[in-house]
């Protein structure tokens, strides 16, 4: 399953949100691998209880450009306001 690494909250613990299940894992963000940081994604592999966390760094920089672009047409189709001023 893919998450992400949305917060870190006091304590050092990292809050991954797993997408496709609906929910959150708590671990602490000494267990994450070195380069991550808020907005890595992670494939994470659970067995018996435990997790395996794997940085996929292709899929941040995926999910980077999509919301650059979708800003980006935001800002296209936007031109103001309809209405004149006095």
């Amino acid at each position: 399953m893919k998450g992400y690494l949305d917060r870190i909250e006091d304590g050092g613990r990292a809050v991954i949100l797993l997408e496709e299940l609906g929910f959150e894992i708590i671990v602490p963000f000494k267990e994450l691998p070195d380069e991550s940081r808020i907005g890595s994604w992670f494939h994470i592999y659970e067995e018996d209880g435990d997790f395996s966390i794997v940085l996929d760094e292709a899929e941040r920089r995926y999910k980077e450009q999509l919301a650059d672009k979708m800003t980006r047409n935001l800002r296209m189709k936007s031109r103001g306001s309809k209405y004149k001023r006095d």
